[in-house]
């Protein structure tokens, strides 16, 4: 169990992303690369991008291509315009002028051609993040002139209706106004889907909202932030807060029938005063009754303290898109990408990567009949993501597809989900805002009952926080099926409360003994690091035979003064995996540069470990793998796979789109390519369920 590593040291993915005590399968990962890649795998040169417009051109991997790329996407996924519609870098002569429209778009099925251009599209590069990660957001008066760029092709074509200038994180919406004497951009809060104009949307509460493509989501959470933290002079976790806050009107208005919904703004309300004052005068109720409902949550100090300007701009972006029916594992990303910038603590309070959570949730699988804990939740990162591996499982019985649910089926869905995290799902943590922070989370993921508890995990059952007393009663120690977490660690925040660690067998001081195991002394320990006391105490949650995913230090794994924390883990638990992560899973997403494992277990039962006691412990096979690449640098930048010739790989892919004919909405099936991440992540779940179907779990 023990393994010396650093960064520099690792063996070769191809050598080591499975190692088994027994019947070694190293050979099958080849295999497993060329299935990925297809025999028929494209390449595309480095330094270009695919055109998702086109589906084969490859063009320039430039900043403001990238926000073009990212637009397009958003225009065929959000807004329902088909990409035979749209064009890019098309020519349209303006005052005798040949100027090139990044992406001009036409009449539903009519050619390229100047009398049928109805939008179109400036891209710019996206704007550089100031030393507080935080870009300033400008209003349509500070972007006016860049907007001017728009006017020359509405003068130009006469059917031409609406325009967006865009850099990727600023989103300026413009419609044609015509005079008498000329014609200007009017801004708008947003454009109408591919089959509306802006006149449908004049009852607003009643308008259909998008559902929201992943980078997208993101990308709006950061324009609210963002604008709140420049505009506004609040600091970086008060604006955090109030964007949580109008996320929790969200949610509770979209259980509103449509007619009666508050949470929305019109086409022009945010660049009035009367329209500002209109949109906070819906939303200050609406947040007194979301304090009622979540008094668990909110206090009633709790105000929304915006003005009425952030307050509109924020409504504006977040009510184009409809919350419940977005996929739980989008608002997961969208919402950690948040909080991961702004409640990261000094006390160990290292955010775990999604990439590393979804894959412990992969091997772990946990079931609905299980009941699953994380004592170090944080932000609720693992709670989420079980919650969106349900959903998949869900869906899977179901066989219904991401966004081809009907309404029916989609309620019956998320009814099961909510039973399932009302009965089923639990989380712990020792900071009360990050309890808060969890449960805005579970609310936005689509359940506002879940079961958190602020506690000290390393204290339970004792403790003063307000959580034990109900923590006691529904999580007993020996009542939970899979415990899945990342705690608090590091030698700068050591245990040395004594009537904590007189609780823990690993707070002891141990010998070894003649026969090379070790023997636990009446001495302890002045000191402990945490990471150490919480393998114990998820053991001490598990039912016999439950299992965990936890995220380590390598020095556990691998100091020869960490040796007795290995015998007594082997001694209680199987081990049924263990994962390296490289330094870039956390360097990026949690800026902090240390190197991981995950360690997965299952507990043994009180009848092994006598009979083990008796008669000596039996080998048994162990997965065991090394992620060396996890689709990102240290720097953030996206990694794809590539050929032996360094070009970069891409596959066929499918997606369905909806176009209009004759009057009626028709589906159909565009197959593009697109570049493959190279992440190891994926194929190591993959690999460790091969593994467990050649061999099943000790135990078993």
């Amino acid at each position: 169990m023990s393994k010396r590593k650093t960064a520099t040291n690792r063996r070769k993915r191809d050598e080591e992303v499975e190692q088994v005590a027994e019947e070694g399968a190293n050979g099958d990962l080849g295999a497993l690369d060329d299935e990925a890649q297809g025999d028929d795998a494209e390449v595309v040169r480095d330094g270009f991008v695919l055109d998702f417009i086109s589906g084969t051109k490859e063009l320039k991997e430039t900043p403001k291509e990238l926000v073009r790329q990212r637009i397009a996407r958003a225009l065929f996924h959000e807004y329902g315009i088909s990409v035979n519609d749209m064009e890019g870098d098309s020519p349209v002569s303006v005052g005798g002028r040949r100027r090139r429209v990044d992406i001009a778009i036409f009449a539903a099925g009519k050619p390229h051609a100047t009398e049928y251009l109805r939008r179109v599209v400036v891209c710019r590069p996206e704007p550089k993040q100031n030393k507080r990660g935080v870009v300033k957001m400008r209003d349509y008066d500070q972007a006016a002139k860049d907007i001017e760029e728009i006017k020359p092709f509405f003068e130009e074509c006469e059917e031409c209706e609406y325009g967006l200038w865009t850099n990727g994180l600023e989103f300026f919406f413009v419609q044609k106004k015509k005079s008498k004497f000329q014609v200007d951009a009017e801004p708008i809060g947003d454009w109408p889907m591919g089959d509306e104009s802006v006149g449908t949307r004049d009852v607003v509460s009643h308008a259909k909202s998008r559902r929201a493509q992943p980078d997208m989501l993101r990308t709006a959470f950061r324009r609210c932030h963002n604008f709140i933290h420049g505009n506004e002079g609040m600091p970086k976790d008060a604006a955090f807060w109030q964007f949580l806050y109008l996320i929790f009107c969200k949610m509770h208005d979209e259980g509103a029938p449509r007619g009666r919904r508050r949470f929305w703004a019109g086409p022009q309300e945010q660049f009035t005063e009367a329209g500002r004052n209109g949109i906070q005068q819906r939303l200050l109720p609406l947040f007194d009754e979301v304090k009622q409902e979540y008094k668990s949550i909110f206090r009633e100090s709790d105000q929304i303290s915006l003005s009425p300007r952030a307050l509109a701009f924020m409504v504006s972006e977040l009510s184009k898109y409809e919350f419940t029916r977005i996929d739980v594992d989008a608002k997961g990303a969208a919402y950690q990408e948040i909080v991961g910038t702004n409640l990261r603590g000094d006390r160990g309070q290292y955010f775990t990567p999604r990439g590393a959570i979804k894959l412990v949730t992969q091997i772990l699988a946990p079931k609905e009949s299980e009941r699953v804990l994380d004592p170090a939740c944080g932000t609720g990162g693992f709670l989420v993501a079980t919650l969106a591996h349900m959903m998949n499982r869900f869906r899977q019985e179901a066989k219904i597809n991401v966004g081809a649910e009907t309404s029916e089926e989609f309620e019956s869905l998320h009814d099961r989900l909510r039973d399932y995290a009302s009965k089923q799902l639990f989380g712990c943590d020792f900071d009360p805002f990050l309890i808060r922070a969890s449960q805005m989370n579970m609310v936005m993921a689509g359940d506002g009952k879940g079961h958190l508890y602020n506690i000290n995990s390393l204290e339970f059952p004792e403790g003063y926080l307000p959580g034990v007393k109900p923590a006691k009663k529904d999580i007993p120690f020996g009542s939970v099926d899979v415990v899945m977490t990342n705690p608090p660690f590091g030698s700068g925040i050591p245990i040395t409360d004594e009537n904590i660690l007189r609780h823990f067998h690993l707070a002891a001081t141990w010998e070894r003994t003649e026969d090379g195991s070790f023997r636990e002394t009446p001495k302890r320990q002045g000191s402990v690091a945490p990471e150490v006391l919480f393998i114990e105490r998820c053991l001490d949650w598990l039912r016999p035979g439950g299992r965990m995913g936890i995220v380590l230090p390598d020095g556990i794994l691998g100091n020869p003064a960490a040796e007795y924390i290995r015998w007594w883990i082997l001694k209680h638990a199987w081990v049924l995996a263990s994962v390296d992560l490289p330094v870039e899973t956390f360097i990026v997403e949690a800026n902090v540069n240390i190197l991981t494992s995950l360690l997965f277990l299952k507990k043994k039962p009180p009848e092994v470990l006598k009979r083990e006691g008796m008669s000596g412990a039996a080998d048994y096979p162990v997965f065991m793998a090394v992620a060396e690449k996890v689709g990102f640098d240290r720097r953030g930048n996206v990694l794809n796979k590539r050929s032996p010739e360094g070009e970069e790989l891409t596959r066929d892919t499918e997606e369905i789109e909806t176009i209009t004919v004759g009057g009626r909405k028709v589906a159909r099936t565009l197959r593009r390519k697109e570049k493959i991440l190279d992440n190891d992540l994926p194929e190591i779940a993959e690999r460790y369920r091969a593994f467990r179907r050649q061999h099943a779990e000790p135990g078993k």
